[in-house]
């Protein structure tokens, strides 16, 4: 379950920097000027999170692409009441450079440093779903994925019968058009045309051995 931090007052995104406890081992989030705990990851959620980075990076290494993976990094939404911690994102190198807060404090403030955010689904799937894809959106990121692994998002979403599925959201003249993978189809994303996985082998990571 999602912990709401502040609930007396808005906060804005410099008082929320300001506030973020050294060396948490917790994630925090600004919604709307609250600041939400984040919930800590099932040992699935994880898993899937870690392959994620884990292929991604070996198509960074193989390809030499011009992107990194940091460890952590907080997105900076053009309004000045949010902040969002993606569960992956890939990261333009070149752009770095142009990025005010990167250096100092891994912060990004520009959509077009960011080459892909994933959000891997957890019970708050609400946020992924509403909330992440129109303020990504937003931002100017040019691909957003969500990870949806458990089938836990709104029919709306994912179709009647729920089921595992991965929204792969790519932006085209500003508006996100979106593109769903599931079971044995291949994932197709313009930030990494050659990855080679399908969505079945996404949703499996992490989990033991049958």
């Amino acid at each position: 379950m999602i912990q709401t931090i502040s609930k007396t007052k808005t906060v804005m995104f410099d008082e929320f920097i300001d506030w973020y406890p050294e060396n948490s081992i917790h994630r925090y989030e600004l919604h709307n000027g609250v600041i939400v705990e984040m919930p800590l990851g099932t040992g699935d959620h994880s898993g899937v999170t870690g392959f994620i980075s884990l292929k991604l990076g070996v198509q960074i290494d193989r390809h030499e692409l011009p992107y990194s993976i940091p460890g952590d990094c907080l997105l900076k939404l053009g309004r000045n009441e949010s902040g969002y911690q993606p569960d992956v994102i890939v990261l333009e190198q070149s752009a770095l450079i142009n990025e005010p807060r990167w250096k100092k404090e891994s912060i990004i403030t520009m959509g077009s440093s960011v080459r892909l955010a994933v959000e891997v689904v957890s019970t708050n799937w609400r946020d992924d779903y509403f909330f992440k894809a129109s303020d990504y959106e937003e931002m100017g990121i040019s691909e957003y994925w969500i990870v949806d692994y458990l089938g836990l998002g709104g029919r709306k979403f994912i179709g009647n019968p729920k089921q595992p599925t991965l929204g792969v959201y790519q932006l085209v003249d500003g508006e996100y058009q979106v593109k769903q993978f599931r079971g044995s189809e291949r994932v197709e994303s313009l930030a990494f045309p050659e990855l080679s996985l399908t969505a079945e082998q996404i949703f499996r990571a992490g989990l033991p051995p049958s």
